[in-house]
């Protein structure tokens, strides 16, 4: 394992106990995000770096009981944390790595990750794999239940111009990826790119 990835790890599963009940009032942001992905019944739907497992319940109400909804994270303690809050029953959890998932290529409709490309060692390759893992014409939606602005406050930092989540890094960066990017919004409420898949 990298040591981008053993970071990744500890800094999660020493929050990963508390990670809800740190932020209980984003379900609405991630309802209104998966909503806005336009899932229908039935489709194959993927959490990249699901975390606890909050989008979870909403994916699964998107796609319908005929609907496929994978949850996949590199944190252990986020995926046990994710069937302590029963959220294993609206998908099925995978330990993976979002830089080589376990998937076929084509398989899925679509791809939801929150808060996940500040985490990403290799954005364009890493984005590029899960332009592989979807469908032509499937999609991608980068979300953060706060914008850039209200994170870097929260953060105690300042936005720079490298953000990769930045309109004029992350066209071009999806570009390269496989990506299209079809629609952009940073508001202090939340942060939403839809991206097709080329």
């Amino acid at each position: 394992m990298s040591d981008h990835h053993t970071h990744v790890q500890e800094f999660f599963t020493a929050r990963a106990a508390d990670w809800d009940s740190r932020f209980p009032d984003d379900g609405p942001a991630y309802a209104a995000a998966v909503s806005d992905l336009g899932l229908r019944p039935g489709d194959r739907v993927l959490d990249a770096g699901c975390g606890t497992g909050r989008a979870l319940p909403s994916l699964r109400t998107a796609v319908g009981p005929s609907g496929v909804v994978l949850g996949a994270d590199l944190t252990p303690a986020m995926l046990k944390a994710a069937v302590r809050a029963g959220r294993h029953r609206d998908g099925r959890l995978v330990l993976a790595d979002v830089a080589a998932l376990p998937l076929r290529s084509g398989s899925l409709d679509a791809v939801f990750a929150a808060g996940l490309i500040a985490h990403l060692p290799r954005p364009e390759e890493n984005l590029r794999e899960l332009a592989r893992v979807a469908r032509p014409g499937g999609m991608l939606a980068l979300f953060h239940p706060i914008g850039r602005a209200a994170l870097a406050a929260r953060q105690g930092r300042q936005i720079t111009p490298d953000d990769l989540r930045a309109r004029t890094n992350l066209g071009p960066l999806l570009g390269r990826s496989g990506w299209n990017m079809t629609s952009y919004i940073d508001e202090d409420t939340r942060f939403l790119a839809l991206a097709m898949r080329e």
